[in-house]
């Protein structure tokens, strides 16, 4: 079987999405299936190793809205060598050019929309909510309706996207994500990130690895570390991520106003073995996002042994608080001085306990080999339904 995932961006700084593909097709070929990407990348962008995948670039799209003119074109010439069709995103050009290059097509298509329906979006940013509903009336939903399936991560995710836009009149499919472990995330060792930097060598860490961004909650974290930075000289923060939106010059402003502004390492985008090295010298990592569809940086932190420490609307806290893998709190800034407190305060033995349940939580409830699994049963049975194959 031949499937065609669609993306607007492979780069791993573009978010989450890009690092689930990979970890998604990576499994492939164990269930004898051949993956392609088709993406908006430069063709000189370094997208890492990509060995697994045939990678097709047709460079990149105008825009936010990452318009390409040969996109549907594309599709329609190519289509039919695939025998399904993965949309990763919602609101850019790529969603909606594999509905009009489909739509009077015989080939299955199926959308995860990777969190880009949470009602969090309508209520912070009313006004871009309202040219979405437009979009959504004449392209979105259209397109989203004739797909086969719309593809959720998890429960939570599916509730929330009924909140988000009217009509909603979709085919629903809950087909789980999460992570794997690679050669490199289980050879790397703490000093891999400590050779980079040797300062950090001794300190309690509190790992934040994600986008520097207004969603992830950077400015409670900085705020709330300020208010247990007290509790012991060695805690440090450690924010490890691309700053998209140049938020990082205030939120250094706000941490030198709160006289922490040496306890806290800005390290930019970290990949590899720094990365890796960094989850596992981490004391907990931590993310109190206003709004996070899975956040693969929580199942990786689980995956090597690191409790984590999130906001209830990071949609898989359920389970780990399920687990007790990690602690849970509100996405305020009491919430995250709480996070942060309460962990500080347990017992030896309690920490010990929440160690030892990380790795079980992700086998059971992260494991992205199950989840593309879940998405190859899912294709096969609905190609069988309808007689494709």
């Amino acid at each position: 079987m031949k499937v065609l995932h669609v993306i607007s961006s492979l780069d791993l700084e573009k978010g989450g999405p890009a690092q689930g593909v990979r970890n998604l097709t990576s499994f492939y070929k164990s269930m004898d299936v051949s993956p392609t990407v088709l993406t908006l990348d430069d063709m000189e962008s370094d997208l890492g190793n990509v060995d697994h995948l045939e990678v097709v670039r047709l460079g990149k799209g105008k825009g936010v809205y990452s318009y390409h003119p040969d996109l549907i074109g594309w599709l329609k010439q190519n289509s039919t060598n695939y025998d399904a069709i993965v949309v990763h995103g919602l609101w850019q050009y790529h969603c909606y050019a594999v509905y009009k290059a489909l739509k009077n097509e015989n080939i299955p298509y199926y959308v995860f929309p990777h969190g880009m329906l949470d009602p969090w979006f309508k209520y912070e940013y009313p006004v871009k909510h309202m040219k979405k509903y437009v979009y959504w009336l004449l392209a979105q939903y259209p397109a989203l309706k004739r797909a086969e399936g719309v593809l959720f991560t998890c429960e939570e995710e599916r509730l929330l996207a009924q909140k988000s836009f009217l009509p909603y009149d979709i085919t629903e499919v809950v087909v789980n994500y999460g992570t794997t472990l690679t050669n490199i995330s289980k050879t790397a060792m703490p000093t891999d990130f400590y050779l980079h930097y040797p300062d950090l060598e001794g300190k309690r860490l509190f790992l934040f690895l994600s986008r520097i961004h207004e969603k992830k909650g950077c400015d409670l974290l900085i705020q709330a570390f300020a208010k247990v930075a007290g509790y012991d000289s060695d805690l440090h923060l450690v924010m490890a991520g691309p700053d998209q939106t140049d938020w990082k010059s205030e939120l250094m402003r706000v941490a030198e106003g709160s006289g922490i502004s040496d306890r806290i390492t800005w390290t930019g985008m970290i990949k590899d073995e720094v990365k890796w090295g960094a989850i596992k010298a981490a004391e907990v990592f931590i993310l109190p996002s206003h709004q996070e569809n899975f956040g693969i940086a929580v199942a990786e932190a689980l995956a090597v042994g690191t409790p984590v420490l999130i906001s209830n609307k990071v949609n898989i806290w359920r389970e780990i608080k399920e687990m007790n893998a990690g602690l849970v709190e509100e996405d305020t800034l009491d919430g995250t001085q709480k996070l942060m407190q309460n962990w500080l305060d347990l017992s030896k033995d309690d920490k010990a306990l929440i160690v030892n349940n990380t790795v079980t939580c992700y086998e059971e409830k992260f494991y992205i080999g199950q989840a593309a699994k879940n998405l190859i049963n899912v294709i096969r049975s609905s190609a069988s339904r309808n007689g494709i194959f």
